[in-house]
């Protein structure tokens, strides 16, 4: 029985090598009254013929001569062993092409110089059953050999991996066969040990949301790699989205090593902890308590504590105080001491130290919230002149390292099924919340839009950034 793996490669080299459509004997057997997945009824045998040379060595040159007459079953064997007696020495069959499949069919199917080949070299041709089991066929098939048919349009396949959770959103429809689908993924995954459904919208202050084990063990502890730092965290108590991976690594890129950053909803750090390893200065907050905890323990895991400092209070209020911390802690520590990365001539008891300045400013503000950062950004009216209530305009603007930040709301911008917005409408309506939310009139130009994903048709996400406006940061009026 033949196993058929499917890893990227193997796929590409198939869809190359195929060049005509394979036999629907490799489809799986369909059982659409199945409830409780039966792996042993997914099994198929059918008849191929196979030609066997006296002399080893021409096997090699049949295949390089003769390919497109042989098995063309992606990820299964053209090459089989089989045994005339059981004394005899272990020989070696070249399937044929799976479209023949008795003697009968030889000589309308194989190219003249195929059957040349055969007949000069001695070859023998043998009729032999293939056997296709469970493990042959991808998830899709399988599940479209059990749901109804009236479901075979969107077979819910697909998932959101994070360590070793499989996360799917199925639809009503598809909620009876909740279990058969996620054995099926789990089957077709091995290293996915649980399977999880959302079982309604994200609607709470944290961002998290009920889920059901639809296959697999009840364990939420996971532990996944991103931007080469370990994130561990239990994911039913948290928010977490891999699919965000590249947003996480394009801001992250942005920061230059030793500025400041401001992550005000933090979660358990995709933007805080490889912002750390960058020798980025962040002040990271977050107010779900479970999220500031794993927080907490991956900046230590990650070793980036010089670095991050952990919060855990309202963005709002995190907003309004951060900016005088940082100043605060700057003004106490002044420089922080790390080991110079460059090789030197020196002692072995000797390690070459570098001081660098722990900045006075945020040079970048996070708000990864899409759900409702947005409506936080009024936070920053007056920025400067709460954290700095006893100095002038011209006296926060002559301190060291003085500048204006940048912002980056992550939001969600919606519109209704019946609408067809274009993108650019849908950056002026952003436009017009950003300007209400700071009483100043920003113009369209100062504001940089990112497509980040589209979460839905109707629900794209969008990550806004902005240079402060002067008038905005030293505003008396909030």
């Amino acid at each position: 029985m033949f196993k058929r793996t499917f890893s990227k490669a193997k796929i590409s080299e198939t869809v190359m090598s195929i060049n005509k459509p394979i036999s629907s004997n490799l489809d799986p057997p369909i059982n659409r009254n199945m409830r409780v997945l039966d792996r042993s009824f997914f099994s198929k045998t059918f008849p191929v013929v196979g030609v066997y040379f006296p002399d080893p060595k021409k096997i090699g040159l049949f295949l390089s001569k003769c390919r497109q007459d042989a098995l063309r079953v992606p990820n299964v064997p053209f090459i089989v062993k089989f045994n005339e007696a059981k004394d005899s020495q272990e020989e070696k069959l070249v399937l044929l092409n799976e479209s023949i499949q008795s003697l009968s069919q030889i000589n309308s199917s194989l190219a003249p110089s195929t059957l040349e080949f055969i007949e000069a070299n001695k070859g023998v041709l043998k009729e032999h059953l293939l056997t296709l089991d469970y493990d042959f066929w991808k998830s899709e098939e399988i599940l479209k050999a059990i749901l109804p048919d009236n479901l075979e349009e969107e077979i819910p396949s697909g998932f959101t991996r994070t360590g070793h959770i499989a996360h799917v959103n199925l639809k009503e429809e598809y909620k009876p066969y909740s279990e058969i689908i996620g054995q099926v993924i789990m089957d077709k995954n091995p290293s996915i040990t649980t399977v999880v459904d959302k079982v309604d919208s994200i609607e709470t202050t944290f961002r998290t949301f009920k889920m059901k084990v639809i296959a697999g063990e009840p364990n939420f502890m996971v532990e996944q790699r991103e931007s080469d730092c370990l994130f561990t965290f239990d994911f039913s108590k948290v928010y977490w989205n891999s699919r965000l991976h590249t947003e996480h690594k394009r801001l992250v890129d942005l920061f230059k090593p030793h500025t400041a950053i401001c992550d005000v909803m933090a979660g358990v750090g995709p933007f805080a902890v490889p912002s750390g390893k960058k020798e980025c200065f962040v002040f990271a907050n977050d107010l779900n308590p479970e999220s500031f905890k794993y927080l907490d323990i991956n900046v230590s895991r990650n070793k980036v504590n010089k670095f991050v400092k952990v919060f855990n209070t309202d963005g709002r209020d995190f907003i309004t105080q951060a900016q005088n911390d940082l100043f605060n802690y700057s003004n106490t520590h002044k420089f922080l001491t790390l080991n110079s990365r460059k090789k030197q001539r020196v002692s072995k008891d000797t390690t070459p130290q570098i001081k660098v300045p722990i900045p006075n400013f945020f040079s970048h503000y996070i708000m990864n919230l899409p759900d409702s950062a947005i409506e936080f950004v009024d936070a920053y009216v007056g920025l400067f002149t709460k954290a700095f209530p006893q100095l002038s305009i011209d006296e926060v603007k002559s301190l060291p390292n003085y500048l204006l930040p940048t912002i980056n709301v992550h939001h969600f911008e919606k519109f209704s099924p019946n609408e067809e917005p274009t993108e650019e409408e849908l950056h002026r309506r952003i436009h017009e919340k950003i300007k209400r939310l700071l009483s100043f009139n920003i113009s369209f130009e100062e504001l940089h839009f990112h497509m980040v994903r589209k979460v839905s048709p109707t629900k794209p996400m969008f990550c806004i950034s902005f240079q402060l406006p002067e008038e905005v940061a030293f505003s008396k009026s909030n």
